[in-house]
């Protein structure tokens, strides 16, 4: 669907069926189909009863998929795609706007066209600011419109620094003042109310905590030791 507004509301209040599960994912995940007044949207449904028990994350990992989202619009960059609370056919869970890509391309790939640096940039500042502890190449998609998305943002805003990420071509170097400014407007003082419910007090100091460093550093953190990457990196 051309109109995101719309591909929104088919989102919200669409019946879902499902059309079959993604084969590699780590969790439950499964492709879904919504439909509402003769429209359609594809989706990526996440229910908490498919996913796997964590050492260190608590149950609920799709909430952290919709704090992500509501982050990225909050901060004006989306980079995240549409994501949901619905209650599916297993239950409460996320429910993400399927992004139609170029599925041979990924972080790798993507990275070596200098029109994307920006995109990259944004996505690199936002996995900081999230905590995102599983940034792999795979998770970078590159649009059928031309943007750059991050989606599977189940492992982010810890309380504790967790970063592992593929992105660290910018380590050392300055973030541009633009993102700074929004950094600033969004998360100085404290966290935006939408994300209130979706994670704890702990965490949501946590966040202003790591946008106050961002802010007070003005780089982009460089990785001393090379272990902060996921596996497999795609």
């Amino acid at each position: 669907m051309e109109d995101q507004r719309a591909a929104f509301d088919v989102l919200e209040r669409g019946a879902v069926v499902l059309r079959g599960r993604m084969r590699w994912a780590s969790n439950a995940t499964f492709l879904v189909e919504m439909e509402l007044d003769g429209q359609s949207a594809l989706g990526i449904y996440k229910p908490e009863r498919g996913e796997r028990p964590l050492w260190d994350f608590p149950p609920g990992l799709y909430k952290r998929e919709i704090a992500a989202y509501r982050l990225s619009e909050a901060l004006g960059w989306g980079i995240v795609p549409p994501t949901i609370l619905r209650d599916g056919p297993y239950g409460e869970g996320s429910v993400q706007l399927f992004v139609r890509a170029d599925f041979e391309q990924n972080y790798f790939t993507i990275r070596e066209h200098s029109e994307h640096r920006d995109s990259l940039e944004r996505l690199c500042l936002f996995d900081i600011l999230a905590n995102n502890a599983d940034r792999k190449g795979g998770h970078c998609l590159l649009g059928e419109d031309g943007a750059v998305y991050g989606i599977d943002h189940g492992l982010t805003f810890h309380c504790d620094w967790k970063l592992r990420t593929v992105i660290w071509d910018f380590g050392g170097e300055r973030i541009p003042p633009a993102l700074l400014r929004d950094v600033k407007r969004v998360l100085a003082r404290s966290v935006p109310s939408v994300l209130g419910d979706l994670l704890d007090d702990d965490e949501q100091h946590a966040l202003v905590r790591r946008a106050r460093a961002v802010l007070r550093t003005g780089c982009f953190p460089e990785d001393t030791t090379g272990r902060r990457y996921p596996w497999p990196l795609v």
